[in-house]
């Protein structure tokens, strides 16, 4: 199995996702031994935006960007939520996988994705929470995420959220034990012989 464990957070030290994401990959190794794991970190070495020249160039030469993410079997993306929406970080990296004719195609009857059988588990951070009826409708998130995946054959899409961190400030360490538990739930340890 590849593992390509991606990162989007600006905050470094201090994201809500980093650690999140690692403990998903831990258990996702931990379940397949043997995995292979392949770190990107958009944050702290963003990808550049994508421009018209990097455009007309595609198919000229191998995109490493859109390689490795064709080469992994499960993506686990960190993704915090900036402006209600995903980090601009991680839409160039989606502008560099989201390639015609390399993991989607036109056709006839319309979009077909070419880079099914993939997994995709996505660790969300939130300031707030979308579980709130006032925040109804602000999730830019989760829905675009899931888009771009089912755009490019995906379906097995799996999203914790992290939510309502800044709601005080003590709500930090109650937001991280729920996205911890339900990554144990999700993703429980093996049970070892003894």
């Amino acid at each position: 199995m590849n593992i390509l464990h991606i990162d989007s957070s600006i905050l470094g030290a201090n994201s809500l996702t980093r650690p999140l994401s690692a403990l998903t990959v831990e258990r996702l190794v931990a379940a397949n031994p043997g995995a292979r794991v392949e770190r990107r970190d958009l944050g702290e070495n963003p990808i550049p935006h994508l421009t018209g020249a990097d455009f007309s160039a595609r198919g000229q030469a191998i995109d490493p960007v859109l390689a490795q993410f064709k080469a992994a079997d499960v993506i686990v993306i960190g993704s915090p939520m900036y402006n209600w929406t995903v980090s601009s970080q991680l839409k160039a990296w989606i502008d560099r996988i989201a390639v015609a004719g390399e993991t989607f195609a036109y056709t006839a009857q319309g979009p077909k994705g070419l880079a099914g059988g993939k997994r995709v588990i996505v660790v969300t951070g939130r300031g707030s929470s979308m579980l709130d009826a006032r925040y109804d409708r602000f999730d830019h998130q989760e829905p675009y995420l899931r888009t771009v995946f089912r755009f490019l054959g995906i379906d097995d899409v799996t999203f914790v959220h992290a939510q309502g961190v800044a709601l005080s400030a003590d709500a930090r360490p109650a937001v991280v034990a729920k996205a911890e538990a339900e990554i144990d739930r999700l993703f429980p340890l093996p049970n070892v012989a003894a």
